[in-house]
């Protein structure tokens, strides 16, 4: 019998659970470690340093104007790991599935996450399902781990007075995007998620190990928290320029009707990097002539004062970008 919603038998480890791991998720995710189904991959890393990391998927909806919770997964976890400054190679990739979820919904976001893990060029090698009762979880949880080869050196310590901050792209798109569908906003615009694999434009970037000083994707709280969490402990600032800022009209006007400022707004497919400001232009001009960099912008400085993160606004005043303490849009990632 053809199965068509997971059910809890699916999680005993018996032979439903063969059966949808072996019918349902190899077909999507296929190399020769994975085939093997053992508790941990055996992997060749032949470079000395790695990049480790990890992350839960909880996005709600599941389903969202250019994208999904598969392919967010993927992309979330080749983004930490370039933002470290290191080449992705291999995923894990867990699921948790509630029962009664629909396996034809399942092999959407499968097939959507393999697409997305051969457009990052990395491996989903080992992974786990589990499967628990109905309303014991919200549809579908993933969980990845991720590795990769360090290639740069990055790091908040390595921030200086002068540098330029840069973001690789329009701000604020996925948190709206999501936040759209969820609400049933029903904004008459255009806007889609930017989840993308960062990695493909940081592999552009790798000649300049010694002038970029620091990187991180701006997912939940955004460009204004990133740049918050750069200067905590610091004895420095960052001004952004407001007439800098590349914000769709869309998302803008979408802000506005919510109440909250784009700075805050997460991003997955964006990065905010902190380099010297004698290569800015070249950094700059490397990422337009990407994909995923063509609206970057240079938007502040890192300065000696002010402390903390600060805005100067297009009528020349300037007021202080606090990080946040809630989070503004919840599950969005």
């Amino acid at each position: 019998m053809t199965e068509t919603h997971i059910r809890l038998a699916h999680g005993s480890g018996g032979l439903l659970t063969s059966q949808l791991i072996k019918r349902t998720i190899l077909k999507y995710f296929k190399n020769k470690t994975l085939k093997q189904l053992t508790d941990s991959a055996t992997l060749r890393m032949t470079d000395r340093h790695i990049a480790f990391t990890t992350d839960s998927y909880v996005i709600d909806p599941i389903f969202f104007p250019g994208g999904d919770i598969g392919m967010l997964a993927i992309y979330g976890t080749v983004n930490d790991l370039a933002m470290q400054g290191a080449v992705p190679r291999y995923i894990s990739f867990s699921l948790i599935i509630e029962e009664g979820f629909s396996i034809q919904k399942l092999e959407r976001i499968l097939k959507s996450a393999a697409l997305a893990a051969r457009k990052a060029r990395v491996d989903v090698v080992c992974g786990d399902t589990k499967v628990v009762e109905k309303g014991k979880a919200d549809k579908l949880f993933i969980t990845t781990s991720g590795v990769g080869v360090l290639k740069m050196r990055l790091g908040k310590k390595r921030v200086k007075k002068g540098d330029a901050v840069i973001v690789s792209g329009t701000i604020g798109d996925h948190g709206i995007a999501v936040m759209n569908e969820r609400l049933n906003l029903r904004l008459k615009s255009s806007i889609r998620s930017d989840s993308a694999p960062l990695n493909l434009l940081t592999n552009r970037l790798l000649s300049y190990t010694s002038s970029i000083h620091f990187m991180r994707d701006p997912t939940r709280g955004g460009v204004a928290s990133v740049l918050n969490e750069v200067c905590d402990g610091s004895a420095f600032g960052i001004m952004l320029d407001e007439t800098k800022l590349p914000i769709r009209k869309e998302v803008m006007g979408a802000t506005e009707i919510l109440g909250i400022d784009p700075l805050y707004v997460a991003n997955e497919g964006k990065l905010v990097a902190i380099v010297d400001r004698k290569i800015a232009a070249h950094v700059l001009k490397k990422m337009r002539a990407h994909t995923l960099g063509r609206r970057a912008a240079i938007i502040g400085e890192v300065v000696a004062e002010p402390h903390g993160v600060w805005l100067r606004t297009e009528i020349g005043g300037v007021h202080p970008l606090l990080q946040l303490e809630a989070e503004g849009l919840p599950r969005i990632c």
